[in-house]
């Protein structure tokens, strides 16, 4: 599944889309940044509510495919400005990080 298309399963506002055809290859959930560097695995979605600059370190870090926030929780302009720079894809949907993440499974 590339980013595009699970951007599309989560009904997900495109916050910034870097490489939209970038493939997905699995999932990562979690809120505590020091365990997302150094569990979420390359290639993932990493599936969160924290809307921090932080989150663009640990995903550039971590090099995952995109980060998803989800519970349409607020993201500052800020922060997207800065995923355009670093060519972060950044998604944001209003499920729930278990709904969100169960769309993904069913879905592959």
């Amino acid at each position: 599944m590339t980013v595009n298309q699970l951007a599309e399963l989560l009904n997900a506002n495109k916050l910034n889309i870097a490489n939209g055809d970038k493939e997905v290859v699995t999932g990562y959930a979690g809120d505590l940044l020091s365990f997302v560097m150094g569990r979420a695995p390359e290639d993932s979605a990493w599936f969160t509510i924290m809307t921090n600059l932080n989150i663009l370190a640990v995903a550039t870090l971590t090099d995952v495919a995109v980060v998803v926030v989800c519970e349409g929780a607020a993201v500052d302009n800020a922060i997207i400005e800065k995923a355009k720079q670093q060519e972060i894809n950044l998604i944001k949907t209003e499920y729930d990080v278990f709904n969100a993440i169960k769309r993904y499974l069913d879905a592959i």
